[in-house]
């Protein structure tokens, strides 16, 4: 199952993309965290090898819309669907310009 916080325990950034199905394969999710596109806990990311822990928060563009995700828990393993899931909760994040233009 996943890791709690109690224990400290980090992961690769990009396996946890991976386990939790945000990216296809491994070596896509080696990709995108090497671009330098995501956020970490508010600090721009550039490396695939970036330490994940539990309560961290990434950022990241998803289409038109900026996506944050805060980490509930460490994945064991890339299971379905639902059990990735579990592993973090979706963060609402208003687009200001977005609204601003709309008004």
């Amino acid at each position: 199952m996943a890791s709690g916080a109690a224990d400290g325990a980090t992961m690769r950034l990009d396996r946890f993309l991976w386990f939790i199905r945000l990216a296809k394969t491994r070596s896509a999710a080696q990709k995108i965290a090497g671009e330098g596109r995501l956020r970490l806990d508010g600090r721009a990311v550039d490396r695939a090898h970036a330490n994940v822990r539990v309560g961290s928060v990434i950022a990241f563009m998803q289409g038109m819309r900026v996506r944050a995700i805060r980490v509930e828990a460490l994945p064991a393993r890339r299971g379905p669907a639902p059990e990735a899931q579990a592993c973090y909760t979706d963060l609402v994040i208003e687009n200001v310009s977005h609204q601003a233009s709309s008004d």
